[in-house]
């Protein structure tokens, strides 16, 4: 009967797992195009494959790790629902706190990648004037 009830809760986790990842990485990526057509001046060619490569890696590391915590260890004698559907809010619940770390990681990057593009922008453009 326990048997049963983990492998039900697999079923639950893992397409719920994988949907949070699909949403946040869809939200994270269709909105970070135009910070990478800002720190690649415009150059939409390269800012667009760097974002196609930041999302496949996003995906690579989040559903790496929603994998990475799929074994359900903590079976005690007399798992029921009500303990299945604990575990599950436990391991969903942590895994939603990592993909927002992540989400906000990877702002700090984007954000980060602005500031340095603008740096670099502003030397040129003074060095420029130099000349």
């Amino acid at each position: 009967m326990e048997t049963n009830f983990i492998f039900v809760a697999y079923c639950i986790y893992l397409p719920l797992a994988i949907a949070l990842t699909v949403y946040v990485s869809r939200q994270l990526f269709s909105n970070s195009k135009v910070f990478m057509l800002d720190i690649f001046h415009g150059r939409q060619d390269i800012a667009l494959s760097t974002n196609k490569l930041f999302e496949t890696g996003f995906y690579l590391l989040n559903i790496g790790f929603a994998l990475l915590i799929l074994k359900i260890t903590d079976v005690i004698p007399g798992f029921n629902p009500q303990r299945m559907f604990e575990v599950l809010a436990l391991k969903l619940g942590g895994f939603s706190i990592y993909l927002g770390i992540m989400l906000f990681a990877n702002l700090y990057l984007f954000f980060r990648g602005k500031r340095k593009s603008s740096e670099h922008a502003k030397a040129d453009f003074k060095n420029s004037i130099v000349k």
